[in-house]
């Protein structure tokens, strides 16, 4: 950059990548990150462009996130048994529990999953002629 201010990217960005790679695992934007940056998102879209280091710990932070909420809505919706323990009298009492079917966490996987087989709006088709005369009776 000749003339131009410095880049911000190797004090503010490229030494906070594992940071930025905990941010995007936690949900933050990518507005917010830039803001903790205290980077313009204007130029940290420039930077995630022309450096490859960010855009990757962006995408893993971001998949590692994607990856267990994708699990954790599975299992809700599937069900799945637990340990529970509570504390007696007598010590601790261990049993086992059961967290049923999450209807919600189901029709949310097949609308995603299988939209034309799921979805709520179902489309037909016609062909033919169905027999029905609309008359215009207004005078």
């Amino acid at each position: 950059m000749a003339g131009g201010r410095p880049s911000k990217y190797f004090s503010n960005v490229e030494p906070k990548l594992l940071l930025i790679e905990a941010w995007a695992r936690d949900g933050l934007t990518d507005e917010q990150i830039a803001a903790n940056l205290e980077v313009a998102y204007s130029t940290f879209r420039t930077y995630k462009d022309d450096y490859p280091a960010l855009s990757a710990a962006l995408k893993n932070g971001k998949e590692v996130i994607d990856i267990m909420v994708e699990n954790a809505l599975l299992k809700a919706a599937l069900g799945y048994q637990y340990e529970e323990t509570k504390e007696t009298e007598d010590g601790f009492e261990r049993s086992t529990k059961v967290a049923h079917p999450n209807t919600t966490a189901l029709i949310f996987w097949l609308k995603n999953r299988k939209p034309r087989e799921w979805r709520d709006k179902q489309e037909l088709e016609h062909s033919g002629n169905v027999g029905v005369k609309i008359v215009d009776d207004i005078q």
